[in-house]
């Protein structure tokens, strides 16, 4: 039941929707007011908010877990980087929680409270993992922050200056909590748990009018750049950095004076223009974005420098993303909400993200801002620096950026520059891409897979089809006969038994199956007319030779050997067969001969065969190609037999 009593101060009725609210702001005076049951007292001024692109204000409307919610208050936390803020959140069903919003992101979140020892603040490095509340986490954000005004109702005092030490953490469990806050401003700290929630799903209602979408309804600052006097402007207060598009210089806009966060480039420093001019809107995977930051990184390896351009843009509900560029080459990138399980204490390992296998490519020790354009909600300087570490799946990219303070993961998607000039209606083509990008599509995979498919389709239908020459439609067996050759039958030949052929001219297949055994034998055949006395010569040598060699089994050449005489015309034949033995190995010899007309012989079906593997190996090998320039970029590039030598 809401509680409403006078300020103590200006005499306006202050209201008290949550029992647990200990103390309220008064929205007339500014007074900071702490609740005696019906009466108020007045303990000084709040500090007042700082003006930001936030949709949110007291009195918005959501639903979260299917359960009505209003914000009641709200407090604004400052760190090196910026301010973020802290809605106090009253359920329906009487609960109290917290909604946070910080660079796009919303969190909401309960305070937990748990009988085991939290860690202290100075035990907590940025990566490390443990165990806590009964599931694993990651620290990624260490700050030693500070909260600087408050709003609207409170469960506890704030004020400019009031300390706010934190800790927040992540966690990949796919159940329950997945973000928790160590709030180290009270002793033993206090553990809040929850989960990042997409702005849509929370269904607010209420909100700010015309600050969903990146159009500034606060006063924008206007000012001069302190370097060369070009004009600047940042578009609110929550813009903390704005870098001169002449001169390079980044300005701290939050500072009264303007003051220099990094100098302007020197006449030696090279300047880099962006792809996309400062302030283009456009329409990005359906969503209307905003280009109003510009930086470019530099890493150098093995003395050589690698550069590549991001730009950043804001989207609709104070949200934001990137592009980044690199030779051509174009992703969007979003920061993850949750990221995956690795703390990188195996970056070099692969990482397993929504179901999907991530393969380390690269890890950047040192990524450098070397220039600075825009407007950036952190404050960012030329010099800065952080560590990446990149896995790809492509069309997909993980990036792990961290610093000493801070780790996060973004996901990337590959996009073709003709997607981005549509996207922000560029007048001009972008520069074609230059090699191959980390993860750039291949574009031999869905050819490779398509030639494949219809390789194996044609190798069904031909084997079948041989199949059923070989065994519905197979030659007829015109003599079956064994025959024993014997070393004593040297010089002298054996003759079979007639057999007839009839109708047309046919195709007569004479197989010979023997019982070499480490062995060989040479047959000298002559398929014979006995009419007419027509002879026609074959000889055949037939091998066959098996052992054991180091513990494995071995076998060389067959027992088996067939011949093909063509367009044999109708009549009574015979076979004579004359022996020729290995004279190493005069052991006798078992033959069965065998004689059939027509059927189908295999060697159609190997070329055809043949013919169809070419396509799906000259895919193979252009896909491999491709994947060979890809991995050369990466940190486990493939080392030539001259590379090797070169070491030894």
């Amino acid at each position: 039941m809401a509680v409403t009593a006078s300020c103590p101060s200006c005499g306006a009725p202050v209201v008290f929707q949550s029992a647990a609210s200990i103390f309220a702001v008064c929205e007339y005076c500014q007074s900071t007011l702490v609740r005696h049951d019906q009466a108020l007292e007045d303990i000084g001024k709040m500090a007042a908010l700082v003006e930001d692109r936030s949709p949110l204000q007291i009195g918005s409307e959501g639903s979260y877990g299917g359960v009505h919610f209003a914000l009641i208050g709200r407090i604004q936390i400052k760190y090196s980087q910026g301010i973020w803020n802290e809605w106090y959140l009253m359920f329906d069903d009487m609960r109290t929680g917290w909604l946070s919003e910080a660079g796009g992101e919303y969190v909401v979140s309960f305070i937990e409270h748990v009988q085991e020892v939290l860690p202290a603040f100075v035990d907590l490095k940025i990566g490390q993992r443990f165990v806590m509340a009964s599931r694993p986490w990651t620290v990624t954000n260490i700050e030693n922050a500070e909260c600087i005004a408050g709003q609207g109702e409170l469960p506890f005092k704030v004020g400019a200056g009031y300390p706010l030490p934190a800790v927040d953490l992540r966690s990949n469990a796919k159940t329950g909590p997945t973000f928790a806050t160590l709030d180290y401003s009270e002793t033993p700290p206090l553990l809040f748990l929850g989960e990042p929630v997409v702005f849509d799903a929370l269904k607010m209602n209420n909100l700010r009018s015309g600050m969903a979408i990146p159009t500034a309804t606060v006063q924008a600052q206007v000012f001069r750049c302190p370097s060369c006097g070009s004009p600047m402007s940042a578009r609110s207060k929550e813009i903390l950095a704005v870098g001169c598009a002449s001169c390079g210089a980044v300005v701290d806009t939050a500072d009264a004076n303007h003051k220099l966060l990094s100098k302007a480039l020197g006449l030696r420093d090279e300047k880099y223009i962006p792809r996309i001019p400062l302030g283009s809107k456009g329409e990005l995977e359906g969503k209307p974005v905003e280009m109003i930051g510009f930086l470019v990184k530099q890493t150098t390896i093995e003395g050589i420098s690698y550069d590549w351009r991001e730009y950043l843009l804001a989207g609709d509900n104070a949200t934001y993303r990137w592009l980044t560029e690199y030779n051509g080459h174009w992703n969007t990138a979003d920061v993850l909400s949750h990221p995956p399980a690795s703390s990188g204490a195996m970056e070099l390992a692969d990482v397993q993200f929504n179901g999907q296998k991530f393969k380390h490519f690269s890890s950047t020790p040192t990524a450098k801002v070397i220039q600075v354009a825009g407007e950036f909600t952190w404050r960012v300087r030329v010099g800065e620096s952080n560590k990446i570490v990149d896995y790809v799946a492509p069309p997909l990219m993980l990036s792990r950026e961290s610093t000493s303070s801070e780790l996060s993961w973004s996901l990337g998607h590959y996009v073709a520059p003709p997607i981005i000039r549509e996207a922000f209606k560029l007048p001009g083509a972008l520069p074609e891409p230059l090699g191959v990008y980390a993860n750039q599509p291949n574009p031999w995979e869905a050819t490779h897979k398509r030639v494949c498919g219809n390789f194996w389709k044609f190798g069904l239908a031909a084997t079948l089809l041989q199949l059923f020459f070989v065994f519905v439609l197979g030659g007829t067996s015109l003599l079956r006969q064994s025959i024993e050759f014997s070393p004593q039958m040297q010089g002298e030949s054996l003759t079979t038994r007639d057999f007839e052929i009839r109708g047309k001219p046919r195709k007569i297949t004479v197989r010979n199956s023997t019982s070499l055994s480490n062995n060989w034998i040479v047959l000298d055949m002559m398929l014979v007319n006995k009419a007419s006395g027509q002879a026609w010569p074959a000889a055949r040598e037939i091998a066959y030779y098996y052992g054991r060699d180091g513990g494995e089994s071995w076998s060389e050449g067959n027992r088996e050997d067939e011949v093909v005489f063509l367009n044999i015309p109708a009549g009574t034949y015979y076979l004579t067969v004359d022996p020729d033995f290995a004279p190493e190995n005069r052991t006798p010899v078992s033959d069965t001969i065998e004689v059939v007309s027509g059927g189908n012989g295999w060697s159609n079906y190997v070329l055809v065969m043949i013919f169809l593997i070419i396509f799906p190996i000259f895919t193979r090998l252009r896909l491999a190609t491709f994947e060979a320039k890809r991995w050369s970029e990466s940190d486990h590039a493939p080392v030539s037999s001259s590379d090797s030598d070169s070491d030894d």
